[in-house]
């Protein structure tokens, strides 16, 4: 009798710290592709940027293709691009929302141009005809003649568009973006801070500020 009661504990005991151990490695995990997640306050390798990259003032937009108000801002953002590109790092994040049904195969296409160097001319294609694709269910026949047009290789841009690497790029960014606090598009993020400007002038007077003060610090 004491020797099946040995064992029965034994094999809870067995258990229990095969729990532990679960538990222990779920959360290292977590923590470890936490720690691998884009960070508002800084521009990694994967980002797509443009300005000056030996700036000290990152602006970070977090932005969905679908998004009406994004196409709105859009002309603001070339705009602060244009004139003040010299002062920043500018770069986009991919922030899909679940009530656009297009916006993670926007996004898609957009970093599948990439993949032949031409992210930039997608993401122009993409937000200055939203209304052509945007509710749609043929958006991808729609992006397929963006690729087209800026003169990608159309089978390497279809092949590369389902490619599970872009995905998960995308996921990362969202996922990024949650933890930095982004519930709503375009959020904007000034050397790690939140803005919200809502025009050129506001845009250059925080951006001057941010350079103002890391040249202080």
């Amino acid at each position: 009798m004491n020797t099946i009661r040995i064992i029965k504990w034994a094999a809870f005991v067995a258990v229990l710290g095969l729990i532990v151990w679960g538990l222990v490695a779920a959360s290292q995990k977590a923590d470890k592709e936490s720690a691998s997640l884009p960070k508002a306050d800084q521009i990694v390798s994967g980002d797509w940027t443009r300005g000056n990259a030996s700036s000290s003032v990152t602006l970070i937009e977090y932005s969905d293709f679908e998004c009406p108000a994004c196409a709105a801002f859009y002309p603001l953002v070339e705009e602060v691009n244009e004139k003040l590109g010299n002062k920043i790092n500018f770069a986009y994040r991919h922030f899909p929302l679940t009530q656009h049904p297009n916006a993670i195969p926007a996004a898609k296409a957009a970093e599948a141009a990439g993949l032949q160097g031409k992210f930039w001319e997608m993401y122009t294609e993409i937000f200055m005809n939203q209304s052509e694709w945007a509710g749609t269910t043929t958006a991808h026949v729609v992006f397929n003649k963006y690729a087209v047009k800026i003169g990608l290789d159309i089978e390497k841009y279809n092949a590369d568009y389902n490619l599970p690497e872009i995905k998960e790029k995308i996921d990362k960014s969202i996922m990024g973006g949650i933890k930095a606090g982004v519930n709503s598009t375009p959020s904007f993020f000034l050397n790690g801070k939140k803005i919200t400007p809502q025009s050129y002038e506001q845009f250059e007077k925080l951006i001057d500020e941010a350079i103002a003060s890391s040249q202080n610090s």
